[in-house]
């Protein structure tokens, strides 16, 4: 599997430009058609984040801090970071499953590096979540909420996230040719995962029993400790880091032997 992870960088890296392309490619298609475009990118995100502030920040009395001192703005900004990379991830899992099964011309065409598909996906996702944790840092700043010192940890907790996100490509996307049901599959395990990752609660508010299997989820994890380093002054929990690396490069491994395991018969069942 290790063999096959490193065969896959090798690939990416000799065909960068290629897949270049193609990341862009993907971002064009998801806004082909539309009037506004690119401006659905900023759009969307801040058209979530308004609805759920509205039902969970005020119907719901949602707070981060029991101690009365959050304002509304400090947790609509810390629940939109939730956001930010619970989006990532959800965007990655729910169009991985068509990745292969809508590019058939290109399965079949021999000198083609089926691991562009993949790779471009993850790209054009990476590429959303970049401007919606633009948006939340140029919201802190606007609104006066401070941003720690910590912040600066946030692209060691985002390599991790990436790695992650691409080797459940690499998985979802091959398996998705053998297997139709898994589009289904996905849809539904992008809302669990919202609402297992403490994106709208804090994470205190978790019951002990659930807390023993919500502990290992790395997406939880992650969105936590972006919070502790870009609003809460709290330290990186190095244990915690370790383990989303370890994850990461765990899915990565796994997704990547699985992808070059059945990409010979790709062409078969297309």
């Amino acid at each position: 599997m290790f063999r096959a992870t490193a065969s896959i960088f090798r690939t990416l890296w000799r065909q960068r430009a290629l897949a270049w392309q193609f990341t862009k490619r993907q971002v064009e298609l998801r806004h082909k058609g539309s009037h506004l475009g690119l401006i659905w990118s900023i759009l969307n995100p801040l058209l979530m984040l308004s609805l759920y502030v509205l039902v969970f920040g005020f119907i719901f009395g949602g707070r981060f801090h029991g101690d009365g001192t959050e304002s509304r703005i400090e947790y609509a900004l810390t629940l939109f970071l939730g956001l930010a990379i619970y989006h990532f991830v959800a965007e990655v899992i729910s169009t991985a499953p068509m990745l292969v099964l809508s590019n058939p011309n290109f399965v079949k065409k021999v000198v083609f590096p089926l691991e562009i598909l993949p790779a471009a996906n993850v790209g054009s996702a990476l590429f959303h979540f970049g401007i919606t944790l633009v948006l939340v840092l140029l919201g802190a700043l606007l609104t006066g909420v401070p941003l720690q010192a910590g912040i600066l940890w946030l692209p060691v907790l985002i390599v991790p996230l990436v790695l992650t996100g691409l080797g459940l490509t690499l998985a979802i996307s091959s398996l998705g040719v053998f297997w139709r049901d898994i589009a289904q599959i996905t849809q539904y395990l992008a809302l669990v995962l919202m609402f297992a990752s403490a994106v709208f609660y804090p994470v205190a508010q978790i019951p002990a029993a659930a807390w023993a299997v919500l502990k290992y989820n790395p997406l939880l994890l992650t969105i936590e400790e972006a919070r502790k380093a870009t609003f809460w002054a709290h330290p990186i929990n190095p244990v915690h880091c370790a383990y989303l690396y370890l994850t990461g490069v765990a899915t990565l491994v796994i997704g990547a032997g699985l992808f070059q395991r059945l990409r010979g018969s790709f062409a078969d069942v297309l």
